[in-house]
């Protein structure tokens, strides 16, 4: 567990710009181009409007000093039009950007989670299904604000910045250079503590991502901690990474509670520089106006404003780099498993299968498989027996071309599998496997994943083929009954029941059950093999299994063994091989048997 919380915290907090991928990104604004342009307009309108209703109240100053209070009512009114105006433009503005950022996020996030699902199985092999979910979910979520606000309003910003400059040296130049003077010093604060801010805020994050994982985990884990005692050693471990938080979290506030008097206090100079020398002005043969030295001052505190959602913007794009690396990382992975630009739909096949001198690695390094040849006849049932590891899941995944050959072919009905698409290929195929994947939803759901377009009849069907049937009508809803991820409320042997039914609703030409039977008791596997006698006619199918009862009535058995095909033949004729691998096997069961007996 500590090796996976230090892999969380070791993960870069920001990358250096790349414009690139920064224009990448961009690109999906691309569709709401109208939208960017008229949140541009209202966002210019507005911030025109909160500039004229400064200047509005500069002009009723000067308007009370001239005794002219026929013109302060006018000023006001044009302060109020001005403000209401200014609401109703940011209104829309939001609704107008919020749109577009969420759809252009929605469409990165899809774009990620197609090519995820296109992705080979060696990709999985090699990366945590926790990780893949930052990428889809966290990373894509730390963009929101550079969609929905960041791109205009730092537009926006510097047109401001350049309007303000201007507005106050027409006002007066001479105050305008003065109140410049704390400009280089307000910068400072804005970008370099609030980047020293966002780091130590980052930091927050992950150590609550760290929490997040290990609660994951321990809940997930908690029969096992229970059944291990090991709540004291689990809390101990929660208690180092709570405080982990806690002293992250005072960090970050400390530097937090900085910022803003660091700001106030900057801005108080400020305006007490422009105030002593305004009002020296004020007293010159200059006479400066009251009026003009409000305006400077107000203005000067609206300076800051464009400066920090400038500083905001850049510190934005800076951490977006890290996430914007990690998603398109995964969308530039290409898969190892794709259509030939030349391939071809499969035709509807019989069946026949060929290992023309197969050779398989995982790695590049380890022969799994190893100038493996073999014949399937169309609706033959094919058992594939031998130790772990020895080689027998890898040849059904060549078959469903879930990893490619390194050498030699797989070919079906005489079609290489990697010269035909995919998804023609797999729709001939149901496999299931040993780990029984439910889904959350109904039970009916579950069982028609694999044919959408099944009726209710065919789905019923199908589960008492399996012998499901029974224990699904004993639940409080029938087939309509829901079940939660990964089917926690059901046993296992229901679990892969309804798998089962999953597969051959599919009614496909080719089955392969690896370990399909591996946790249904012995009274439930003989009614099994009875559907299964009927169900297999007129349709190939391969078997993983241990249990003698699973695979004795197979057509052919190949006994595979250090990546080769050791021996083959029916049950009959490879009992009767005296020092045989098969012989040895069953020997090695019946002793259990006689043993557990």
């Amino acid at each position: 567990m500590a090796r996976m919380l230090r892999q969380i915290d070791d993960e870069v907090l920001e990358r250096p710009f790349n414009k690139g991928q920064f224009l990448r990104l961009l690109s999906y604004m691309k569709p709401y181009r109208k939208n960017v342009a008229l949140a541009l307009v209202l966002m210019i309108i507005s911030s025109l409007c909160s500039l004229a209703s400064t200047f509005l109240l500069s002009d009723a100053v000067d308007a009370l000093e001239n005794h002219a209070s026929d013109l302060i009512y006018k000023y006001l009114v044009g302060m109020i039009i001005a403000a209401v105006i200014g609401a109703i433009c940011v209104r829309y503005r939001v609704r107008l950007m919020d749109t577009a950022g969420r759809k252009a996020l929605a469409t990165l996030r899809e774009d990620l989670f197609n090519h995820i699902q296109g992705l080979s199985f060696s990709f999985f092999d090699t990366r945590s299904a926790g990780k893949i979910l930052v990428r889809v979910i966290n990373d894509v979520n730390s963009l929101n604000d550079l969609f929905t606000n960041g791109i205009v309003n730092v537009l926006v910003d510097c047109l401001t910045l350049v309007i303000l400059l201007i507005i106050m040296l027409a006002v007066n130049w001479q105050l305008t250079l003065v109140s410049m003077c704390i400009m280089p010093l307000l910068m400072l604060i804005l970008f370099r503590l609030k980047r020293v801010m966002r780091k130590r805020w980052q930091r927050v994050r992950l150590k609550t991502s760290s929490m997040n994982g290990y609660l994951h985990e321990s809940l997930s884990g908690m029969r096992v901690t229970e059944a291990f005692v090991r709540e004291d050693e689990n809390l101990e471990t929660f208690e180092n990474v709570n405080d982990d938080i806690r002293t992250t979290w005072m960090k970050a506030i400390q530097v937090n509670n900085a910022f803003w008097p660091a700001l106030d206090l900057t801005g108080t100079i400020g305006t007490v520089l422009v105030y002593n020398v305004g009002i020296r002005m004020m007293k010159s043969a200059a006479k400066l106006p009251l009026s003009n030295l409000l305006l400077i001052t107000w203005y000067l505190g609206r300076f800051w404003e464009p400066l920090n959602t400038l500083s905001n913007f850049y510190n934005n794009v800076l951490s977006a780099m890290a996430s914007m690396e990690r998603i398109f990382e995964i969308m530039d992975t290409p898969s190892d498993i794709q259509d030939k630009p030349d391939a071809i739909d499969l035709p509807p096949i019989t069946g026949r299968v060929d290992f023309d001198n197969v050779t398989f690695s995982y790695d590049g390094e380890k022969t799994v498989l190893k100038d493996v040849s073999f014949t399937v006849q169309p609706g033959q049932t094919i058992a594939l027996v031998g130790p772990t590891g020895a080689g027998k899941s890898t040849v059904v995944n060549l078959i469903s071309r879930f990893y490619d050959v390194t050498g030699g072919a797989v070919l079906l009905d005489g079609h290489d599998v990697r010269d035909v698409k995919l998804r023609t290929l797999r729709e001939q195929m149901s496999v299931m496997m040993q780990d029984s994947f439910i889904f959350s939803g109904t039970i009916m759901d579950n069982i028609r994943y694999g044919k959408l377009d099944a009726t209710d009849e065919e789905v019923i069907q199908a589960a008492k083929t399996v012998h499901a049937h029974d224990f699904i009508m004993q639940m409080e809803k029938g087939y309509m009954t829901e079940v939660n991820e990964r089917g926690s409320s059901l046993s296992v042997g229901q679990k892969q029941l309804i798998s089962f039914a999953r597969a051959l609703l599919n009614d496909p030409k080719i089955l392969i059950l690896d370990e399909a039977t591996s946790s249904i008791d012995t009274h439930t596997e003989i009614l099994i093999q009875k559907a299964l006698d009927e169900l297999l006619k007129g349709r190939t199918s391969f078997v993983i299994a241990h249990r003698l009862s699973t695979i004795r009535n197979a057509d052919c058995i190949m006994v595979v063994q250090d990546g080769h095909i050791a021996e083959r033949g029916t049950h009959d004729e490879l009992i009767k091989k005296e020092g045989g691998h098969y012989r040895a096997l069953c020997d090695a069961q019946y002793r259990f048997l006689l043993e557990d007996a």
